[in-house]
């Protein structure tokens, strides 16, 4: 199996810190000391990659942010991970002209250009620091790598490429020429990276489009300029599609508006709903005894903790895609079993004597025995810790978990949406949920009603709206994302069909009465015991059409792009007609975690195919509404 993004994009920052040499493999020498100065997008970068450890290993005793206070260190080299910007390069200057380090390795995240480059060679010449430069390099890792099939363009300024800024009615055509060029810039990094061309789909008419002409371009231009092609030679053979291209598919957030706004069910995607959770760490309030405090003191300030969800963490990678009630199950029986091997190493500790028996006792066992047990006991122990800190982790994640679902219904809500987007019966009225106030925050209902508007056939008669706005203004709710879903929905035309959403469903299977057993840490008493059949959303289903070459009036008039190509032909048939076995999806105007789970979900169930999923930002349903009000307001 070839190497993924996540390998590879790894392995080029383990090389850049190595001062640009490939790390060797077998050497027992130590490694060279040395300072990583990085800008916010290079730490955003680096995070989800490597931890402090293996930075540590690597020989970093300091990193630190460009734009600090930084002491000089005369006889140390630094590795410089930054964006080339106006105000970065400057202080790669002023660092070069106030003589911080003894040698300096540039690395920039995404290609310099040429004028910028004379303006570090001018300040390196006027501070007489031309020979501590050593190495300029563009290292072409401008996107962030969150799994292994996963990745995101960015995470600072990510609300210069959001779906709001794409969509903005008043947008001017050179503000959209540089959204287009940052989002082109990003997925030409992340090709470089993977090492392969792609051949490029994408609807027409839209911002995907535009995205999908600039990196035909981009990627065209690069491959003839065979000097300085970044994709010929070694790093190709390598490469893991050397005998096949990868898929590249570009779709458009208002291909489906509904996604984003659905309550979910799958643990990684809930985490991400209802919690912080931003590039693979959750940070959350720490729940603090709840003993009574003084009166007229003041309450207990709540600690922060925050939690690295890692590839590392088995538990994780076994559980993130898997409904929540399966979830709260396993936690409770990771947590048995590590109680029983708690419980072991107590009892041999008992018959070591060294709690304290008499001395008769332990002379009449032969020590041969228990020597062999104890030691295997002792060696069993920081594996044993690491696991009580997952299952602690874990217990803490899914309890704060669990308190939403119950306090605001979310089980409710999951199902009901769930049948809205499968036209199925309904069983209670949609007025129903929106006007109890127990059942969810007004943000809850305003989703609630806007997969309802945006899945419905016709839309709602004018007395019924007037209806629905009045409860849903009752609640609290802020209307301005209705105003423009509305916008929307009469400007997109496309009747929205009902195999739109294929034939979800899911399966009440009672309340959870097996967890219920006592000595559980869950009390999971009320909420729904759902099961998910498995179905394909809008992007999995344009997915599937254009990798399998289906024939569907949804995605036939798809344009087709093959950079390799000496001449752009312009057409939208296809070349090969061979399914693909890669393809990458990416989603210009933002993407979630209920999509990623979904395509994870697809390729289980084809074997030999790999999908990656890709957004230009990574956004939850409360960040996503707020996006949407903000166009409503216009």
């Amino acid at each position: 199996m070839a190497a993924s993004v996540r390998e590879k994009q790894a392995a080029a920052l383990k090389r850049m810190l190595n001062f640009n040499t490939s790390p060797l493999k077998n050497t027992a020498a130590e490694p060279v000391w040395k300072v990583l100065i990085y800008d916010r997008f290079g730490q955003d970068i680096i995070s989800p990659l490597l931890a402090v450890k293996e930075l540590r290993d690597m020989g970093i005793t300091l990193h630190l942010l460009l734009h600090s206070d930084r002491d000089p260190i005369p006889d140390v080299p630094a590795i410089y991970f930054v964006m080339p910007t106006e105000e970065n390069i400057d202080r790669i200057c002023q660092d070069l002209r106030n003589q911080l380090y003894e040698s300096y390795y540039l690395n920039f995240i995404s290609a310099i250009s040429r004028s910028k480059l004379e303006d570090i060679a001018g300040a390196a010449l006027s501070a007489n620091a031309v020979t501590q430069v050593t190495k300029v390099f563009d290292q072409y890792l401008n996107f962030i790598t969150l799994e292994d099939d996963m990745f995101i363009l960015c995470n600072q300024n990510k609300e210069l490429i959001s779906y709001h800024a794409i969509n903005k009615p008043d947008i001017m055509d050179t503000e959209m020429e540089a959204i287009m060029d940052t989002i082109v810039d990003s997925l030409f990094c992340f090709f470089v990276t993977l090492g392969a061309v792609p051949i490029i789909r994408c609807p027409r008419g839209n911002a995907a489009e535009m995205v999908a002409v600039k990196l035909d371009k981009k990627l065209r231009e690069n491959l003839r300029d065979a000097r300085n092609s970044l994709f010929t030679g070694d790093n190709m053979g390598a490469g893991q599609f050397s005998f096949q291209r990868p898929l590249f598919v570009l779709a458009d957030r208002n291909l489906d508006l509904a996604t984003p706004l659905h309550h979910t069910w799958t643990y990684q995607a809930l985490i991400h709903d209802v919690l912080d959770f931003h590039l693979n760490r959750v940070s959350m309030d720490e729940s603090v005894g709840s003993e009574a405090s003084p009166s007229g003191a003041r309450p207990k300030k709540k600690n922060k903790k925050s939690y690295d969800l890692t590839a590392a963490d088995k538990f994780w990678q076994k559980h993130k895609g898997s409904p929540f009630p399966e979830v709260a199950e396993s936690v409770q029986e990771e947590l048995d079993t590590y109680r029983a091997q708690e419980d072991e190493v107590k009892r041999l500790k008992s018959i070591m004597g060294l709690e304290g028996e008499d001395e008769g006792a332990i002379s009449s066992i032969s020590m041969s025995d228990n020597t062999a047990k104890l030691t295997s006991a002792v060696s069993s122990l920081p594996e044993l810790l690491e696991k009580k800190r997952l299952i602690d982790l874990h217990t803490n994640v899914a309890t704060a978990v669990l308190d939403h679902i119950k306090s605001r219904k979310l089980d409710v809500y999951f199902e009901y949406e769930e049948k809205l987007m499968s036209k199925s019966t309904l069983d209670k009225s949609l007025l129903d949920i929106i006007s109890d106030p127990d059942a969810g925050t007004p943000e809850d209902k305003m989703r609630l009603f806007l997969i309802f508007y945006i899945t419905a056939l016709q839309p709602p008669s004018e007395s019924d709206l007037d209806q629905y706005k009045k409860a849903l203004l009752e609640t609290g709710c802020d209307l301005s994302s209705l105003n423009y879903i509305k916008q929307w929905k009469a400007f997109t035309k496309i009747a929205a069909t009902p195999s739109n959403y294929g034939n979800s469903g899911v399966k009440p299977m009672g309340l959870f009465s097996r967890v219920m057993n006592s000595g559980s840490q869950f009390v999971m008493e009320g909420v729904k015991h759902l099961v998910l059949k498995q179905h394909n959303l809008p992007v999995t289903r344009i997915l599937d059409n254009l990798m399998e070459m289906k024939s569907n009036p949804e995605t036939d008039d798809y344009r087709y792009f093959d950079p390799k190509m000496l001449r752009g032909s312009e057409s939208s048939t296809p070349r090969n007609k061979n399914p693909f076995q890669e393809a990458i999806v990416f989603v210009v105007g933002g993407g979630n975690y209920i999509e990623y789970q979904n395509l994870v979900d697809y390729t289980k169930a084809k074997p030999g195919k790999r999908v990656l999923y890709g957004c230009s930002e990574l956004f939850n349903a409360g960040q996503f509404i707020k996006q949407l009000s903000s166009l409503g307001q216009k």
